[in-house]
């Protein structure tokens, strides 16, 4: 019989242990959810690009193809690629494959960061050699990069798409989008955070009428207000690809108290 209650004995505290182990868990969890939704990214470190003063892309034409062969590329301080043409340059119509020239690659990408790199247009300049001070030109024309393959530990870029940009080609990009005016805005003041819902959104449409970025004015957003893609100002001639304009980019997500301080 004593043995009987000791064993319920040592159930019923595993029992409460265990319990106060899950509220302790629960209460936790609930409290580091509610400090992240309520924490919003400071708007002022939201990188904006400069204008493009090293626009230049250096590569040479290469022949060798395959695992191995790009692995001793990049032991050798080079970066596979491909150029192609958006519509069937991965059926092998107009790809060209190439070797770029590493440092130059990524200068650029630590410069702008890698999403304003994907909307930036640039010069590849195809010569002889990667490296600018040797070998000779053999061609020069516009790309818009297209994916840009890198490490998942290091960082390190391990391959790069183009594809080609002539002035009348209609090309696809994925453009980021720039917060400004979160120091003035109304919700974001009375208490609210900004909840930012994408980052990028994908247009159709000439070269040239492609931007760098896209400003996001949040001076006169209240709790609960958002805006949506139709919202956003944009270069005419430039169509949502892929969406709805009627998705939201963003939204002023107020606080119990911002609800009553906005409805008095």
């Amino acid at each position: 019989m004593r043995a009987l209650w000791r064993s319920q004995g040592r159930r019923e505290c595993i029992a409460r242990r265990w319990a106060a182990i899950t509220r302790w868990y629960s209460e936790s969890t609930a409290a580091v959810a509610a400090e992240e939704e309520s924490a919003a990214p400071p708007l002022a470190k939201v990188p904006v690009p400069q204008e493009a003063v090293l626009d230049v892309l250096y590569a040479a034409p290469r022949v060798e193809s395959g695992t191995r062969a790009c692995m001793k590329m990049r032991n050798k301080g080079i970066i596979p690629g491909i150029v192609c043409s958006q519509e069937d340059g991965h059926q092998g119509g107009h790809k060209q494959l190439l070797v770029l020239n590493s440092n130059k690659l990524n200068l650029l990408l630590k410069k702008f960061g890698q999403s304003f790199f994907m909307s930036r247009l640039y010069t590849l300049e195809l010569r002889t050699e990667p490296d600018p001070k040797e070998g000779e030109l053999i061609s020069r024309e516009r790309v818009l990069p297209r994916l840009i393959h890198v490490h998942a530990v290091s960082d390190k870029v391990l391959n790069a798409t183009f594809i080609r940009a002539p002035p009348h080609a209609r090309l696809r990009v994925d453009i980021p989008l720039v917060f400004i005016g979160a120091d003035v805005c109304p919700g974001i003041r009375k208490g609210g955070y900004l909840n930012t819902i994408r980052r990028t959104v994908q247009y159709y449409g000439a070269p040239d009428l492609i931007p760098k970025y896209i400003e996001v004015d949040l001076s006169n957003l209240e709790a609960g207000q958002s805006v949506r893609i139709k919202d956003l100002n944009v270069t005419p001639g430039l169509v949502v690809y892929a969406m709805d304009p009627r998705w939201p980019v963003c939204k002023i997500v107020g606080t119990r108290a911002t609800r009553v301080a906005t409805a008095s």
